[in-house]
């Protein structure tokens, strides 16, 4: 199975992992044999931003916050793919309106990727598996 991680997630395992479900802890914490955690490359920009507009505070350098973060067993960077650029903008609707989370979407109908979100507008999206 292939998880990807919604950008609230990723932040979460890192800062407040008491916030994140049963389920989800699980499936981060003990992956099994063949699963593969996702991150879209666009979550560290979203988390580079959040910390620019001083949204989001921490205490080390961004980059060494990102590079610490990223350190999760079996954790892939999903790129930013033309692919997945263009997808993104051809999701069946309805659909909101954040880009970031867009990409998000596209990244997991192209990976075929169940999305661990909290997010009420990515759990209801009928066209992607999401789960909290």
């Amino acid at each position: 199975m292939n998880y990807l991680l919604d950008t609230h997630t990723w932040i979460w395992w890192n800062t407040a992992p008491e916030k994140l479900s049963r389920g989800v802890r699980t499936a981060i914490e003990h992956p099994k044999k063949n699963d593969v955690l996702l991150l879209s490359a666009i979550s560290i920009w979203e988390v580079a931003k959040l910390i620019e507009k001083r949204r989001f505070r921490i205490n080390i350098d961004t980059r060494l916050w990102v590079e610490q973060a990223l350190d999760i067993p079996r954790l892939r960077i999903a790129e930013l793919t033309p692919e997945i650029a263009v997808h993104s903008t051809e999701l069946p609707r309805p659909i909101h309106d954040d880009p970031a989370d867009q990409i998000i979407l596209a990244t997991a109908r192209i990976e075929n990727a169940v999305v661990l979100s909290k997010d009420r507008l990515i759990l209801d999206y009928p066209n992607v598996k999401a789960e909290w």
